[in-house]
């Protein structure tokens, strides 16, 4: 067993214990809870990633997804178009590492007119600024959402759970009634994203000997 070998579960319960302890804080608005632990979510997927031997494309996507993650944490306007190019960057990883497999038509179809009907909803209440950089990241979103079901079924519900998060984040910005807990549902839909949009690229590049960029040999470890 290679050294790294070793750091594959102590890494997923650290991601998946972090993960929990910044819930739980969110859920009983433990503001100390929720800025210790934002940081350390997505480098310890990463980490994770790398040790279970994961592409370059992926562990940026995460990565960049950690930039985004931190620059949001201000709250100010600069910060949230500085974390939202961010995450944009972290869509563009993913959608290089899904390649030319192909996605459902039907499934990217339904994707479009729910891009359509929601953008049209929220423009309203958008702040003017925030309108053109909202619209394209939006489609940058929900082109990864769609190519996320390249690489199967897991993959396939991380993009939509992606796409919810930053939804319920959006409409927030256009002053919507919010659920109770607003931030909560956010974090664990986006959480739940991450994790399995890297659960699907690991099982499918693990299994690939070349169908998809990037891939790689499986170690013989599993989730």
């Amino acid at each position: 067993m290679s050294p790294r070998a070793g750091l594959v579960r102590p890494l997923l319960v650290a991601f998946l214990t972090v993960s929990a302890v910044h819930l739980a804080g969110l859920a009983a608005g433990v503001d100390a809870a929720h800025l210790v632990t934002k940081p350390l979510l997505m480098p310890l997927l990463a980490a994770y990633a790398a040790a279970r031997g994961g592409p370059r494309l992926l562990i940026a996507a995460l990565l960049f997804g950690w930039g985004g993650d931190v620059l949001l944490m201000p709250g100010a306007d600069a910060a949230f178009l500085a974390g939202m190019g961010s995450f944009a960057v972290g869509h563009v990883c993913y959608l290089r590492l899904f390649g030319r497999a192909r996605a459902s038509l039907p499934a990217g179809l339904a994707y479009a007119a729910l891009l359509v009907t929601f953008v049209a909803l929220l423009w309203p209440g958008l702040p003017g600024e925030l309108r053109i950089p909202l619209t394209g990241y939006s489609l940058l979103l929900t082109a990864m959402a769609w190519r996320a079901g390249a690489l199967g079924r897991y993959a396939a519900l991380g993009g939509a759970l992606f796409l919810l998060s930053d939804a319920l984040i959006a409409t927030g910005i256009a002053d919507w009634p919010q659920l109770p807990a607003h931030d909560f549902w956010i974090m664990l839909t986006y959480l739940g994203a991450q994790y399995l949009l890297t659960l699907g690229a690991l099982r499918r590049h693990g299994n690939s000997t070349g169908a998809v960029p990037g891939a790689y040999r499986e170690t013989g470890i599993s989730i």
